[in-house]
């Protein structure tokens, strides 16, 4: 079984989606992202320099969710897996995009989108 390290419930307003009005007005979206990392190097030598810096990752994956719109939450969780694999230390990430406000006509909690994906 593979180290993890996740940044889960990451959080912002962004402009996402097919309809008008999700791109016109927005609504809040968050991401879960857990990385497989062999952690064992960085502990060994408690080197930040050896693991991913989840500070840096959560600012990454934020400007992400905010910046250009999608139609899609699946192209969304794509990009942002995109940049968790774009750290050579990554082996593997499970991306969750979550949508809770998004209008079904009926009520419900959250819609989600989770994919995984390797180097």
């Amino acid at each position: 079984m593979p180290d993890q390290i996740a940044v889960r419930g990451l959080t912002a307003h962004a402009h996402h989606g097919v309809y008008a009005v999700e791109r016109e007005q927005g609504q809040t979206f968050s991401v879960d992202a857990v990385l497989d990392v062999d952690t064992a190097p960085a502990a060994a030598g408690d080197d930040l320099a050896l693991t991913v810096n989840y500070a840096e990752l959560a600012q990454q994956l934020h400007a992400v969710l905010t910046g250009e719109p999608v139609d899609l939450i699946e192209t969304l969780a794509q990009r942002l897996a995109d940049v968790c694999l774009a750290n050579p230390l990554v082996d593997a990430v499970q991306i969750t995009v979550h949508k809770p406000e998004a209008d079904l006509g009926v009520p419900a909690d959250d819609v989600t989108v989770t994919i995984s994906r390797r180097r």
